[in-house]
């Protein structure tokens, strides 16, 4: 269970069905029969832009049910209680409103998500809590606070969604050259336009998320740098960092990689949502 899929795999997923639906409404097959680059491109960043908002909008949901977070009160307990107090104080010191709080059960971890920065989402999990002190564990709350203050998912969904214009854009060119080339369909688009246009949606939506992951990882010094100004120093967050980098990374689901504190990479280094943790703790000891 690893990777960016939370936002990534939905987006893609409702490209697809977009992109299915207007194909039984007749909208693609009309405006690709037209011709023209305008019009062509106004509906590919309809689309790109409905998709990643979309995403956007459900990534709270997506992240409570895939990793199981139970949203508490801080009347379940002592360590709620902290939690939940921990984060309202470092929220308000943030300038922004009181997010949900959460916890689930796995290895060290947290998160942060969700569409608005005054209603955000905050999730630990019942790992990062065994193995950390309570000074660490607020530098990470702090590290997920700052992604909320700094408006992450937002800019995320809006780069996505440039991506995904240009993603259905290229898709539907490269459908219709292949319709009249290989297919020979003369009038109109034919079957092979839809499923060149489908499979060349997922092949360069997987391509743009390589762009996205680059953002994500340039992101997550500025929420360790966050985290820093929050708590008054970098110690607290280096020495969590210095923990986590001893700790196996069998973290978050797949769908919640990206928002996650730890993610090590592997093999697919350019699809990586987040850096070596060595650059994160050498960037925070320069402060």
């Amino acid at each position: 269970m690893k990777r960016i899929f939370l936002f990534l795999a939905t987006n893609i997923a409702v490209l697809v069905v977009i992109s299915i639906v207007l194909r039984v409404l007749g909208i693609d097959q009309a405006m690709a029969s037209r011709g023209g680059m305008g019009p062509l491109l106004a509906m590919s960043a309809v689309i790109g832009f409905t998709g990643a908002f979309i995403s956007l909008l459900m990534s709270k949901f997506i992240a409570k049910m895939s990793t199981g977070a139970k949203v508490i009160t801080g009347s379940e307990g002592e360590t709620q209680a902290w939690l939940v107090e921990t984060v309202r104080k470092l929220a308000e010191k943030a300038g922004i409103g009181m997010p949900e709080v959460a916890m689930y059960e796995g290895p060290p971890n947290a998160f942060a998500t969700g569409a608005f920065r005054n209603s955000a989402l905050v999730a630990v999990s019942t790992g990062l809590l065994q193995s950390m002190n309570r000074q660490e564990v607020e530098a990470v709350l702090g590290h997920e606070i700052g992604h909320v203050a700094n408006g992450d998912m937002v800019t995320l969904t809006l780069i996505q969604g440039v991506l995904n214009t240009f993603v259905v854009f290229l898709s539907r060119i490269v459908g219709s050259i292949v319709d009249k080339a290989i297919f020979k369909t003369e009038r109109g688009t034919g079957p092979g336009y839809f499923i060149t246009v489908i499979v060349c949606q997922i092949l360069l939506g997987i391509l743009a998320s390589m762009i996205v992951a680059w953002f994500s990882r340039r992101r997550e010094f500025r929420a360790d740098a966050a985290s820093a100004g929050l708590l008054g120093s970098p110690s607290p967050m280096v020495s969590a960092l210095k923990r986590l980098g001893g700790i196996e990374p069998t973290a978050l689901p797949e769908s919640m990689k990206a928002l996650g504190i730890n993610d090590k990479p592997g093999f697919m280094s350019l699809l990586s949502t987040h850096p070596p943790i060595e650059q994160r703790i050498a960037a925070l000891e320069q402060r």
